[in-house]
């Protein structure tokens, strides 16, 4: 098996589709169904589901492409740091929650190569959907947050997933809210203040939403709430209904703007208010060069110190 048949795999199984991994990969679909022929004759599985409909891989194929996945992330770090320079074209992705901090350590990374060739992907999604992402490596790292309240579901299903979590910084929640809203001026707040007020948060893909929510707390059985799914929409909806979330309190005004702010939230029934933000990965996994330098990033926007 030879790298290049790797690489027509892994095109196909991100494509879906066989027509679709040839044009991206500039061949003809015949070549292509003769290497996964080939492929397939000397390991002795079969890698692919083909239908009517596309291509997915079998529960063995699944396997067999995570382990040539990786293989091949380490052949590209090396042609990232011997290659031609111009020829090679770097590709990156991170999943993660809705982060300010996360958000811009990916354009300062993203600057550092901005006279070279890539790819790149930044998807702010549901915690499943990250850790799904990571899990096939779809994403090379996921920034999660865990608490007491979720770190039993979270840490199962990174074990069976084969992921392992690393923690940046621990810090206490946060109320995030504009500058307008009736109760900016406080110095922290309580539930019982907040209570005449709509909570907003991140939708989730899951019935066990209160495991997997982005928002701290939210056991709480709060009064009013609203769901959305993307940030742009949340700013909106909190200066257009005087809304709130308890998230973390870190906060960047440079990108979130000087219309919001965040309060220190007073926890007054003694319940676990702490966040330990980090990021997954899978295990036994090597970085690449893009990678570290997302996480240097990411340690700068946190003020961290080595």
């Amino acid at each position: 098996m030879t790298l290049q048949q790797i690489n027509y795999l892994l095109t196909i199984a991100e494509s879906r589709s066989m027509n679709k991994a040839a044009e991206k990969l500039f061949i003809a679909q015949p070549t292509l169904t003769g290497a996964v022929r080939d492929v397939e004759g000397e390991i002795g599985l079969q890698i692919f589901h083909r239908t009517h409909k596309g291509v997915t891989p079998t529960a063995e194929g699944d396997e067999f492409l995570k382990k040539i996945k990786s293989v091949y992330q380490q052949y590209e770090e090396i042609m990232e740091e011997y290659g031609e320079e111009m020829k090679f074209r770097r590709k990156f992705a991170v999943s993660m929650q809705h982060y300010s901090f996360a958000f811009k350590a990916f354009i300062e990374m993203a600057k550092h190569y901005d006279s070279n060739q890539f790819d790149l992907a930044l998807r702010e999604t549901a915690t499943v959907n990250i850790i799904k992402d990571v899990s096939s490596l779809r994403s090379e790292i996921g920034v999660i947050y865990i608490c007491e309240a979720n770190q039993r579901v979270i840490g199962r299903l990174l074990r069976e997933n084969e992921l392992e979590f690393t923690s940046l910084i621990e810090c206490p929640a946060g109320v995030y809210l504009s500058r307008s809203h009736p109760l900016a001026n406080e110095k922290e707040l309580t539930f019982e203040q907040l209570e005449p007020y709509p909570c907003m948060s991140f939708e989730q893909e899951n019935e066990s939403e209160m495991y997997f929510a982005e928002e701290i707390l939210i056991e709480h059985a709060y009064q009013k709430t609203v769901k959305a799914t993307d940030r742009a929409t949340i700013m909106n909806l909190m200066e257009g209904l005087n809304g709130y979330t308890i998230c973390s309190s870190i906060f960047s005004e440079k990108l979130s703007g000087d219309q919001f702010l965040v309060i220190p939230f007073r926890d007054e029934m003694s319940v676990q208010s702490n966040m330990n933000i980090g990021y997954i990965t899978k295990k036994n996994c090597v970085l690449s060069s893009m990678g570290k330098r997302f996480l240097e990033e990411v340690k700068k926007e946190l003020d961290i110190k080595e």
